[in-house]
């Protein structure tokens, strides 16, 4: 009879896949450099095949560790929906779940809210990691991704936290410069802050206007992957920005931005998107529900 990989040389293993690398997979799995390579070296010798390739400089993954780290994910995932389904774990939050987010949102709305959870339910632990591209959920090893955009890959569970959208906007200053745009095409000529979000393409700018969606193609001095930078240039007249309500809304009531081209705008809500093998974790739901909580007069 073929012996059976234990679990958790499964789950060594992929961690150590996912950050190509065994000292930070150590470091993510609360263990020494020594106990990872140990495990890793009789997954190998019970597998009978090479997983990976170790250089003084990187890990990359063997052809039949690639097979071996889809096999083990899914191990995995049927372990941590077991554990669900039959533990406490299922009507009780407890453990660590891992959350994702861009930049900007994270750092002002979601951390802030992160905390307060944190009192509320001491028995979770929480890692926030923000970006400023889209993450592989699953693959990255996160619980939960909090994003502004309604791009959504089909595989995941979606639950919307909050009504959200972007407008134009500009410094009084800047309009007073260069003029105020009546129409899309215009924006064309004027200067634009283009910042590189986790959804959208770099420049072009899709906005919808009654009913129907316009594209248009913007440049401008000034870019940045980053929204926070992004609306203080615009604030300090440097141009045109296409920025959450969330986040400009304020400015706008307070004169220091104006929108633009009031006609358009972009849909951009907030979501909580995680995989569909947490559909039933009591973690994953009780942040959910915190944030929905949270965010219900968010933007307005």
């Amino acid at each position: 009879m073929n012996k059976i990989p234990p679990v958790e040389d499964l789950r060594v293993y992929a961690v150590v896949a996912r950050k190509a690398s065994f000292r930070a997979a150590a470091l993510e799995l609360g263990v020494s450099p020594a106990y990872v390579t140990k495990r890793i070296r009789l997954l190998e010798q019970l597998l009978a095949t090479k997983l990976l390739h170790r250089t003084t400089r990187k890990v990359t993954v063997t052809e039949e560790g690639e097979r071996v780290f889809v096999w083990a994910q899914r191990v995995l995932d049927d372990m941590d929906s077991l554990v669900e389904e039959v533990s406490a774990a299922r009507r009780a939050p407890r453990g660590l779940l891992r959350v994702s987010s861009s930049f900007g949102f994270g750092r002002q709305i979601v951390a802030p809210v992160l905390a307060r959870m944190a009192f509320s339910h001491p028995t979770v632990a929480v890692r926030l990691e923000l970006f400023d591209h889209l993450i592989d959920i699953a693959g990255d090893g996160f619980d939960l991704d909090v994003r502004v955009g309604d791009v959504i890959a089909p595989q995941f569970i979606a639950t919307r936290l909050a009504a959200n959208h972007r407008v134009l906007c500009a410094s009084p200053a800047y309009l007073q410069r260069r003029g105020t745009p009546s129409s899309l095409a215009d924006l064309g000529t004027h200067d634009c802050v283009v910042i590189r979000e986790r959804d959208h393409p770099f420049g072009v700018w899709r906005l919808n206007a009654g009913g129907g969606v316009e594209t248009a193609k913007v440049t401008g001095p000034m870019s940045t992957n980053n929204g926070e930078i992004a609306v203080q240039w615009a604030v300090e007249g440097l141009g045109i920005v296409l920025r959450s309500i969330w986040q400009v809304g304020p400015l706008i009531r307070d004169g220091h931005l104006v929108q633009v081209l009031p006609g358009y705008r972009q849909e951009a809500n907030v979501w909580a998107v995680y995989p569909t093998r947490l559909g039933n974790s009591a973690k994953v739901r009780v942040c959910v529900e915190f944030l929905q909580q949270a965010f219900r007069t968010l933007g307005s």
